[in-house]
């Protein structure tokens, strides 16, 4: 899966560098796209039934699965991008939030920086929490006590992480908060999407017209991020970050193992 994993890793770069105010969604995504096929693989968001984008790209109080359309970015926009790829049969899954410059609106800039700040705080905390988990619902704690530690933001409920391999999507669910019962034994060959979806404010939500866009239902603010993690018999290794995962975990006292 490692060559899954760092194909998303570049799509979601070239995503990212495109991601100014004036850009559009939809240049993100032809971006993210042209990486893929220039790496032999295709889009895994093409491949779920009725998509026909290679990203998702929620803006403002749009949390997840948002459409990628032809409205230009704005300054101050608290921006999430999703996206994935499949090479060789295998599968990558990632996402990232940022907030665009507004010098005009520093108070809101400020706000969103740091609900995202957030967000990615409790992603690392619960790959942190992975690499020493006996049962996987431990992440899903780690997750939510990350994100009560950050201050007063809302954890969706009913979305969350998830198995990844030959599909995008499988087996077991990874959630963003403690439930009932441990889940899963935690042990090499298990690879996981761990992803936080976190609100400024009420974490309900409902799914627009186009019936894709999970957006909030007080209008507030939302941010996704997520990584594809692997367990393997020497530790772990984030496939979709560029170093593994070092970076993010080296302030948790966890440092990721290359695989093999």
């Amino acid at each position: 899966m490692v060559p899954a994993g760092e194909a998303t890793a570049a799509l979601l770069s070239a995503a990212r560098e495109r991601l100014v105010a004036g850009a559009t969604p939809l240049d993100l995504d032809a971006a993210a796209d042209d990486v893929i096929q220039a790496r032999g693989g295709r889009s895994n968001f093409r491949l779920v039934p009725g998509y026909r984008h290679t990203l998702c790209v929620s803006v403002d109080d749009d949390v997840v699965h948002g459409i990628p359309g032809a409205r230009p970015f704005r300054p101050g926009d608290i921006v999430s991008v999703d996206g994935g790829a499949e090479i060789g049969g295998w599968n990558g899954d990632a996402a990232f939030t940022v907030v665009l410059p507004d010098p005009a609106r520093p108070d809101v800039v400020l706000a969103r920086e740091r609900l995202a700040a957030a967000a990615e705080r409790s992603l690392w905390a619960g790959i942190a929490a992975l690499a020493s988990a006996r049962h996987l619902n431990e992440v899903g704690e780690a997750i939510e006590a990350s994100v009560e530690a950050s201050g007063d933001f809302g954890i969706l409920e009913g979305y969350g992480g998830h198995g990844i391999g030959r599909s995008m999507h499988e087996d077991p669910s990874v959630y963003n908060h403690a439930v009932r019962g441990r889940g899963p034994r935690v042990r090499p060959g298990l690879v996981v999407a761990i992803e936080p979806m976190i609100t400024s404010g009420d974490p309900a939500t409902f799914v627009r017209e186009d019936g894709w866009t999970v957006a909030t239902a007080d209008g507030g603010d939302g941010a996704h991020v997520e990584h594809s993690v692997a367990v393997h018999a020497d530790g772990i290794w984030v496939l979709t970050a560029p170093d593994g995962g070092a970076a993010g975990l080296a302030e948790l006292g966890v440092r990721p193992v290359p695989i093999g």
